[in-house]
């Protein structure tokens, strides 16, 4: 059989009625499982009432198998209720590629998920980020969107240098640093050459059992040298030694600090790096970027969106 179920019934009533016809779905189920509007098309070029034409239509839809009803509405649309021996012969033609790519503007989209830190095995949390993050891929995938899954591996700043600090005390034989690493997994990177790189092989080995395969994987460290462009680009002032962005004006709920003052050791703050992650995005050229965070970081919409 030509076509799916509606496009043949359009053909089927096209030819009972001897004119075009296009269907779609009404937004009040009230006003039936479809409806045309070929009489209002139709009246000016037949020279005749539109609803006029539409009631024909409705007789000639009513000679069809699958149309219970027609109802005529308005100024000339024709209202169709289809039995559900239309909609069970539908749903049988629905295989595994039914609806794919009908995407009306495909997009180049990138989905960032998961992206734990490098310093221990992944957690539930992070599971249900790669399950969602995925599950949201597959989806843009199915409607013909070019999407790009990416994790961005945290491998600087204060939860690395607490981790490293850890394994060098494991290697001295101490307890580790207060607000450092513990747990039977930190003994086994201890004795790795480079632990960092290790627990992030651990971390690609646990994502692939759990079917989370990536296009690309962003280290924090490679965005190092673009922070000063990234921050160039942005709203900023200074204030108490420290320089600001001023993201407050762009949707988040309060500016934040980019480049921390020299009493603070005058290094860049993490929205400094998230500033330089962000362009990187934006220069890869996709059309829309979607960022599947964790639960504990719902401030991080507003300040995305004011660096954005």
């Amino acid at each position: 059989m030509p076509g799916n179920a509606v496009e043949r019934l359009a053909e089927e009533l096209a030819r009972a009625a001897g004119v075009p016809v296009e269907l779609e779905r009404p937004s009040d189920p009230a006003h039936g499982d479809f409806a045309t509007n070929a009489a209002l098309r139709l009246g000016p070029v037949r020279g005749r009432p539109p609803r006029e034409l539409a009631q024909e239509l409705a007789a000639a839809a009513l000679g069809l198998a699958h149309v219970e009803r027609a109802e005529v509405a308005g100024p000339g649309f024709v209202n169709l209720f289809l039995r559900d021996a239309w909609f069970a012969e539908a749903l049988e033609e629905m295989g595994e590629q039914y609806g794919r790519g009908l995407a009306g503007s495909p997009e180049r989209v990138q989905v960032e998920l998961v992206s734990a830190n490098p310093t221990g095995p992944l957690t539930v949390a992070s599971a249900r980020n790669g399950a969602f993050g995925d599950s949201v891929a597959r989806l843009l995938e199915y409607a013909g969107h070019d999407v790009a899954r990416e994790f961005y591996v945290n491998d600087a700043g204060t939860q690395i240098e607490q981790f490293v600090a850890s394994i060098e005390a494991i290697r001295r034989g101490e307890e580790p640093p207060e607000g450092g690493y513990t747990g039977p997994y930190m003994a086994e990177a201890a004795q790795q050459q480079a632990p960092v790189e290790y627990m992030l092989e651990e971390l690609r080995r646990t994502l692939s059992r759990f079917r989370l395969e990536f296009d690309s994987w962003v280290r924090q460290t490679s965005l190092e040298a673009a922070i000063p462009e990234a921050i160039e680009a942005l709203d900023t002032y200074r204030h108490e030694g420290a320089l600001w962005i001023r993201t407050s004006a762009h949707g988040d709920d309060k500016d934040r600090v980019v480049i921390r003052s020299e009493e603070r050791g005058g290094r860049p703050a993490y929205v400094a790096w998230d500033a330089a992650y962000l362009r990187d995005k934006l220069e890869r050229g996709f059309d829309r970027l979607i960022y599947v965070l964790g639960a504990d970081h719902h401030g991080y919409v507003g300040r995305l969106k004011g660096l954005a």
